[in-house]
């Protein structure tokens, strides 16, 4: 028989170890590009999802959370070595972030191995919204296509018959200009692919000039965006050929590029300019708290630490089962009320959401951001239907 002190202890360790189980620490590996040209694309990822942890009491699914953040410099083989190390080093429950596209995919044989939770917030490659879907990959922010495909629909709408194209020469690049043309019926002039990171464009800009088309669309994200839109404007372009964009004029980019962005129209499926529900609250504490306009790469990362949190309260803070987990995730985007507005998972894992067409314009001295339409409601991306359940 155990002595009445020895029971009084044991009784007291097992309610310490219950204790425990309940506050179970979720741990998260957050990677990104945190330094070079793109430098800002990552760290609005990183804040809005700080932001949105910090919005939920520092806690996911009533759990305490400690976020690892680690800067894959848009380089593949970094991005992989990080995702590695978060599994198997550091033993986290779910990756957030995964970089740009290439990156993405240079990460995903450790974590189709693994079977850990990830949740891409700038990238949605087409290859795994196809045949090679996974049951523990999901995008939060977009199927790399639906923008561009927002904005040749709006090409197609708006009567332009002769466009341009121009991406940078890599996956998400090949993505987008795909896209344009699945919703564009009209005359291609050429579709050029630049350097990742490349800084001067006067060449390809006098090429296409001398093309003379109705339009020109281009995907240049980050630091490629403010030097591309600024020598557009200085070539004199900006107000005699209409430039669509995505991922190319938008809160990251907008500080550096003011007037030389008028008159630009992007696709997006955010911007400052929504009413929709929590948005204009979201709006204000980002800028509170880090004295800057978020963008759309904030606005995913806002929305992706509410939906780990559903999910997270859903597994009851076990997340060790990561079928279950990423089954969790998956039922959790139902229930998002994203700052976006209508948003859920799709079988492939990516979004169904609606894409908005924004234009620059100035009113008096300021530079602001209207909602001219809407040009895919609720969009489904092109992929989904090669996706097979696993």
């Amino acid at each position: 028989m155990y002595s009445k002190s020895v029971i009084k202890t044991l009784v007291a360790g097992a309610s310490l170890l219950a204790l425990q189980a309940v506050q179970a620490e979720v741990k998260i590996g957050f990677s990104g590009p945190l330094s070079g040209p793109v430098a800002a694309v990552g760290q609005d990822q990183y804040d809005g999802f700080m932001l949105g942890i910090e919005s939920l009491g520092k806690k996911l699914g009533g759990q305490p959370v400690t976020v690892l953040r680690e800067d894959d410099q848009l380089k593949p083989e970094l991005g992989n070595q990080i995702a590695r190390k978060f599994i198997d080093r550091d033993k986290v429950d779910a990756i957030v972030g995964l970089g740009f596209s290439n990156v993405l995919m240079a990460s995903l044989p450790r974590i189709v191995e693994s079977g850990t939770v990830v949740i891409a917030t700038n990238a949605g490659p087409s290859p795994i919204a196809g045949s090679g879907c996974l049951p523990n990959v999901f995008s939060a922010a977009w199927q790399n296509d639906g923008a561009a495909e927002a904005m040749g629909k709006f090409a197609q709408d708006s009567g332009y018959k002769r466009v341009y194209l121009m991406a940078p020469n890599y996956q998400a690049g090949k993505d987008y200009i795909a896209g344009f043309k699945r919703y564009y019926k009209g005359q291609v002039l050429d579709e050029v692919y630049t350097q990742v990171n490349q800084p001067d464009y006067s060449a390809e800009i006098a090429q296409l000039q001398a093309a003379g088309p109705d339009a020109v669309f281009v995907f240049y994200p980050g630091g490629m965006g403010v030097n591309f839109v600024k020598q557009f404007s200085q070539a004199g372009l900006s107000k005699r050929v209409p430039m669509l964009s995505a991922f190319t004029v938008d809160g990251t980019t907008m500080p550096s590029l003011r007037d030389a962005a008028v008159g630009t129209i992007t696709g997006a499926m955010w911007d400052v300019a929504l009413k929709t529900p929590g948005n204009a609250e979201f709006v204000a504490n980002f800028s509170k708290k880090y004295g800057r306009v978020p963008s759309h790469y904030a606005a995913v990362g806002y929305d992706t630490a509410r939906l780990l949190d559903l999910a997270v309260g859903k597994v009851k803070g076990n997340t060790s089962d990561k079928a279950a987990f990423a089954a969790a995730v998956k039922a959790a985007g139902a229930e998002l009320k994203a700052v976006r507005g209508p948003f859920r998972f799709n079988a492939n894992n990516m979004p169904v959401q609606n894409y908005y067409a924004f234009q620059v314009a100035k009113e008096g001295s300021q530079v602001v951001v209207k909602q001219i339409g809407t040009p895919l409601q609720e969009h489904q991306d092109a992929y989904v239907s090669q996706c097979k359940p696993r």
